[in-house]
């Protein structure tokens, strides 16, 4: 075995990799199961309490709750998945034979890192095209009460814009493109922080150097003169998709989806350190599934006759349950600006990286 090489044999590394990934998915297709369960029984009572409902929406309920509970749980999956394989392992002395042929414990926990790589990929394009979507249709059928699903015409209501000095709020946009359609608009011109006039117009359409508004009645907050004009146009920097962006929720979209939303927002001038952070954690969430092996890693070694070896393993879930703590914590600190976008999402990360790579050289040693 040269120094370059990860691990003993390719045939060590894949029975490592296969019991690995059983013991995950068993594990994972448990909790689904018993948790699923259990949100169903808290939730079968609103579904059946709109009329007409029956098993059809149960089980349509189960279908778009149960992608949820995958993605949530996933992580904790791999890091139970990780310490029942090296209790497994332990106990029957082959991590003692590893050790024994020369590999160091980095080289032990490779082939369990490599497939926790494996099932980040996984999990990230299970998140992007399965998670995303079946959050945003659980999400708007629980707004009606789980009753029929209403049609997304792209219709807003109370959208708010800022074109350079001047804001403009939209009572309601309909619409997309070229076609949106704007109802209820109030322009308040000003001029560096200070208010000149207040527009308002009952309609208004995209014309090709802007917005026209119309009628417009214009009132002069210096003059306190009021006047009407049958149709001006104004921002002619704003476009369309700015005026139909009014709330966002960021578990119901996809990574390139959310990216595309935030540069809108930004671009209209609108807050987004908090979709900033949701963005940077559609990355963070899957990668803490290579986070999970490393910290679960302090189960393998030591002596399984020392009388240790539950200790060890509590120390393992421990870590990983620390981390969970720690992310969704400062992911909450994120979302209320207390730390920027990227810290709140993978400060934490790091910080269990470091912590799970000093643990794993002080039980080398």
């Amino acid at each position: 075995m040269t120094a370059l090489n990860l691990f003993p044999s390719r045939t060590v590394a894949i029975y490592m990799a296969r019991m690995f990934l059983v013991r995950t998915f068993a594990i994972l297709a448990g909790l689904v199961l018993v948790l699923q369960a259990l949100d169903l029984l808290s939730q079968s009572g609103n579904i059946l309490a709109y009329p007409g409902n029956g098993d059809a929406q149960v089980w349509r309920y189960v279908s778009l709750r149960t992608p949820e509970i995958i993605s949530t749980f996933l992580p904790f999956s791999v890091l139970l998945g990780t310490i029942l394989t090296f209790v497994t392992m332990n106990q029957n002395s082959e991590v003692i034979a590893l050790k024994a042929s020369g590999l160091s414990a980095h080289q032990v926990l490779t082939p369990l890192l490599l497939a926790s790589v494996g099932v980040a990929i996984v999990s990230f394009a299970f998140n992007d095209r399965v998670v995303s979507r079946a959050s945003a249709t659980l999400n708007q059928w629980q707004k009606v009460n789980y009753g029929p699903l209403p049609v997304d015409r792209g219709d807003r209501a109370n959208v708010w814009v800022r074109d350079g000095d001047d804001l403009i709020q939209v009572g309601q946009s309909r619409g997309r493109g070229a076609a949106t359609r704007l109802s209820d608009v109030v322009v308040y011109d000003r001029n560096g922080g200070a208010l000149r006039a207040i527009l308002r117009a009952p309609a208004g359409v995209k014309v090709a150097n802007g917005w026209r508004i119309g009628p417009v009645s214009r009132f002069d907050v210096v003059a306190g003169r009021l006047e009407t004009v049958p149709g001006m146009v104004i921002a002619k920097d704003v476009r369309p998709d700015q005026f139909t962006l009014s709330s966002v929720d960021p578990d119901g979209l996809s990574f390139g989806a959310l990216r595309t939303t935030i540069a809108d927002l930004r671009d209209a001038g609108r807050p987004t350190k908090a979709l900033e952070g949701s963005l940077w954690h559609k990355l963070s969430s899957p990668l803490s599934a290579v986070l999970m092996p490393l910290l679960g890693a302090v189960a393998a070694f030591g002596l399984a006759r020392s009388g240790q070896l539950f200790l060890r393993a509590a120390i393992g879930m421990a870590l990983g349950f620390a981390y969970f703590v720690a992310d969704n914590f400062a992911l909450a600190m994120g979302n209320i600006g207390a730390y920027p976008p990227f810290l709140a999402a993978w400060a934490p990360f790091l910080l269990f990286l470091l912590i799970g790579e000093a643990v794993l050289v002080r039980t080398e040693e």
